[in-house]
């Protein structure tokens, strides 16, 4: 691979945070790998900016893979089913809906949500992986191979994927679990770093795991 590999962290609504950081990063457009893990909305004040932001730069860019994380998936449940309003509510997706004008009436009879946004939901893969990195939202159920996780374990997993020393085949690249600190260890790494608490937007550089931060 003549480019690098990169892969950023969970954004949640930061947009100001993001576009510093790709500036500071400055992706080449036709060779490096840009890996997204994920939870690009809920809970900050720019969603709606964020997902231009990524639109923007998969057209620009050759390799931009954007993952689904637990929360575009918590908003698809209820925004195409109908399911589990308390929940996405819970979590964050007021400032969504907030973000793109509507209304709880709005969403629970599935209108006003722009349809190129609604189709980059719906198209966000919950894996990708290379020769060496394995890239999901939140972790792997220890023991299983890649063809036999759930994707609840794949989008909501934590303590027993995080604890684990086991050797998963590749290096698992996720996000999902707010740290303090990039955790970097020989199966794992984690790069959610709690930009939308306060935190650093996090991006890491692979093989080198040179860390990027805004």
């Amino acid at each position: 691979m003549k480019g690098r590999l990169l892969a950023i962290g969970d954004i949640h609504g930061c947009n100001r945070k993001l576009k510093q950081l790709l500036d500071r990063i400055k992706v080449d457009p036709h060779a490096d790998i840009l890996v997204f893990i994920g939870d690009y909305i809920d809970r900050g004040p720019e969603v709606r900016g964020v997902i231009d932001t990524l639109r923007d730069l998969k057209e620009a860019c050759r390799n931009v893979i954007c993952l689904r994380g637990n929360h575009e998936d918590m908003f698809l449940n209820y925004y195409l089913e109908g399911q589990d309003e308390e929940l996405f509510l819970y979590n964050g997706g007021q400032s969504t809906l907030s973000s793109y004008g509507l209304t709880l009436a709005d969403a629970r009879a599935g209108t006003g949500f722009p349809e190129n946004h609604l189709r980059f939901f719906t198209s966000l893969p919950l894996s990708y992986e290379t020769q060496e990195y394995l890239f999901v939202h939140a972790g792997l159920r220890p023991g299983r191979p890649l063809a036999a996780q759930s994707p609840d374990d794949l989008l909501w997993i934590r303590r027993e994927f995080i604890d684990s020393e086991c050797d998963f085949g590749k290096t698992v690249v996720f996000g999902h679990t707010s740290l303090y600190e990039p955790l970097i260890e020989k199966n794992k790494i984690g790069i959610d770093t709690g930009a939308v608490y306060g935190g650093c937007l996090t991006c890491i550089e692979l093989p080198s795991r040179k860390i990027y931060q805004v």
